[in-house]
């Protein structure tokens, strides 16, 4: 399905880790169960190309948590974007914030935060997987300019290859 907002990608800003540690604060202060608040997505990787969104997942002790800290978010603006994988984590949207949020709940021992981390730490750790992927992003934003979704879809192949790699080092 394609989407009315375009897929914008922009270089690098290095005011990104900050504005993730002002989030991550007024997160914490909001969700104190949280057992960690972490920076995913291109914009947590030094010099990735990235929509100017700052995605976190926030891990929380269980299932039983996620409906508080969903009314928590819902109070403070963000806008549920439901569980769209059937993966126990369900995101929030906030539009309102420079630059825009979306966060995730995840009950702890979540598979897609795991995955979320070994990519991202993958990618920290080998520039040349991270060139890679920057280079295979702005050939999609270009091929899928109006349909995010499609964008998203077509960087699977390359984000379950990474993941499996990093899984592979870790097991």
């Amino acid at each position: 399905m394609a989407t009315h907002n375009p897929v914008e990608l922009m270089p690098y800003d290095p005011q990104w880790p900050q504005a993730f540690q002002r989030i991550r604060d007024r997160l914490l202060a909001l969700l104190p169960q949280a057992l960690s608040i972490d920076h995913i997505g291109s914009t947590s990787i030094l010099g990735m190309t990235a929509k100017p969104l700052i995605d976190i997942d926030i891990v929380l002790p269980g299932l039983e948590h996620i409906e508080d800290a969903t009314r928590r978010l819902l109070a403070e603006g963000y806008e549920p974007r439901g569980n769209r994988y059937d993966d126990e984590v369900w995101a929030f949207l906030s539009r309102g914030s420079v630059p825009a949020e979306r966060v995730y709940l995840c009950p702890s021992g979540n598979g897609t935060h795991r995955n979320r981390l070994a990519f991202r730490d993958y990618l920290i750790a080998h520039p040349l997987a991270a060139a890679d992927y920057a280079a295979l992003k702005r050939r999609l934003a270009a091929e899928f300019r109006m349909d995010g979704d499609g964008y998203t879809a077509q960087k699977r192949e390359f984000v379950d290859a990474i993941v499996a790699r990093a899984l592979a080092r870790d097991g």
